[in-house]
């Protein structure tokens, strides 16, 4: 007897907002494919939930709704008021919220700080069904860290045009076949007096990237008590990640898998996007929880 054809998947993106404690407004994505979503995307510094967009397309037509948002102060996303700096406590207390929207844990993919935050957030309060750390560990490598603190502190003032921005950030990742275009682009940077200035909020720089050394420590006690299924999918010519932060962090979540792919950097998800979204995959389906209904979404 022929087996029945699996039926089409038709995935619909809706945009929506979540107000923070502190009455911020974030902002987000939600791809359902008729059931409730169960992946919770939280990008790295300086990205946008747009990072997202490969893997969340890969999940769909699997059948696996997600959620992809907008880290305070980046994006589409609200920044904190002058009288306000940004701290540690406030991104995760952001990414407890966007997990509190799923009826039933869902499963975190976290790049950099979405991955270190998401730590913290699960160490405290068990929300997750299980990690995906994307090129992040609770100890990374100073030297790595400053060659991106250069990069997005050498343009203040920002850029004449697209074609400007493009030919910087293809010098800055040589690694990428393609060079980006101005409507990818356009999520990466924004108007501000007749320049193009990048999307998120410079403040961020010195009141918080510059002084996170000292949250390794606590980072490190948020990793030791992680108990669900953990996945550290690192980049091979990454460096922030180094074999011995890998060794480091498999010591501290001794049930933790670890995938290398050789030919990514830090930027994982965007160096190697086919091989990130097969791994993302198969973890995936090793997992028992299933995809898991979300509310108290706000359009």
């Amino acid at each position: 007897m022929e087996a029945s054809p699996l039926p089409e998947i038709h995935p619909v993106t809706t945009r929506h907002q979540w107000m923070t404690d502190d009455q911020l407004v974030l902002a987000g994505e939600q791809v359902d494919v008729g059931n409730a979503p169960s992946v919770l995307f939280s990008h790295g510094f300086g990205q946008t939930r747009q990072s997202w967009s490969g893997a969340q397309i890969a999940l769909a037509q699997e059948g696996i709704g997600s959620i992809a948002w907008d880290m305070r102060g980046h994006g589409e996303s609200a920044r904190n008021p002058e009288s306000l700096h940004y701290q540690a406590e406030q991104f995760a207390d952001d990414v407890h919220l966007l997990a509190r929207q799923f009826k039933q844990k869902p499963l975190l993919v976290g790049a950099s700080m979405g991955g270190l935050t998401g730590m913290m957030v699960q160490a405290r309060h068990d929300v997750f069904s299980a990690l995906v750390l994307v090129d992040v560990t609770p100890r990374w490598e100073t030297a790595g860290v400053a060659r991106i603190m250069a990069f997005m502190n050498a343009f203040p003032y920002g850029f004449d045009s697209y074609e400007h921005a493009a030919d910087v950030i293809a010098s800055y990742l040589p690694q990428r076949r393609e060079r980006k275009s101005s409507k990818q682009l356009q999520f990466l940077l924004r108007e501000h007096q007749g320049r193009l200035i990048w999307h998120w909020d410079r403040r961020m720089l010195s009141e918080f990237v510059e002084h996170s050394e000292h949250l390794q420590d606590d980072i490190r006690e948020a990793a030791r008590q992680i108990k669900v299924p953990t996945l550290l999918i690192s980049g091979g010519k990454s460096d922030i990640v180094s074999e011995h932060t890998v060794a480091d962090f498999l010591e501290l979540v001794p049930h933790a898998q670890h995938h290398h792919l050789p030919d990514a950097t830090h930027m994982v998800a965007g160096d190697d996007n086919d091989a990130f979204n097969d791994t993302l995959l198969k973890f995936k389906r090793t997992l028992s929880q299933q995809p898991h209904a979300v509310t108290g979404v706000s359009p």
